[in-house]
């Protein structure tokens, strides 16, 4: 099934976070296919004061297994990667990756809901998102996004 992960970073070096997510991801990938949008430079949203901004970026993937044996992995992964899961909600990350669709599957259990319950509020996920799903209507008025480059 084609699933597609919303992938944000705001500390350290950006750049090699999201492509190092992107590595990561398409190595979990059936046969390595995917697609990934081009990277935007995002204002955090809801976020402490003073956080910096953030690059985002979507990709979509084929997955054969089941989407909580995908959550895992990138729970793992954003663990190693010195994901602080004990710090306040939206605080500045390293790396932040959340499913966005799994299929046409819908799920909801405690820390897996699919469709993300919030892709529909958040400008810097339906930017890169129209990217690779042009079909995809972005309403207006949500957040504030910057073109940052094509290829990552």
């Amino acid at each position: 099934m084609k699933v597609g992960l919303s992938l944000g970073a705001n500390l350290g070096n950006r750049l090699e976070q999201l492509q190092a997510a992107k590595s990561f991801l398409v190595g979990l990938s059936t046969g390595g296919w995917h697609q990934a949008s081009p990277l935007y430079e995002t204002v955090p949203v809801d976020c402490p004061p003073n956080s910096p901004a953030f690059l985002n970026a979507v990709i979509e993937i084929e997955y054969a297994r089941p989407p909580r044996d995908l959550l895992e992995k990138i729970k793992i992964y954003e663990d190693a990667q010195g994901r602080d899961r004990n710090l306040p909600k939206n605080a500045a990350r390293k790396i932040d990756i959340d499913m966005l669709y799994c299929g046409d599957l819908k799920i909801t259990e405690p820390d897996l809901v699919v469709p993300h319950p919030r892709m529909l509020e958040r400008r810097f996920v339906l930017m890169p998102l129209s990217k690779i799903r042009p079909d995809l209507e972005l309403p207006a008025g949500i957040g504030e996004v910057r073109f940052v480059q094509q290829e990552w």
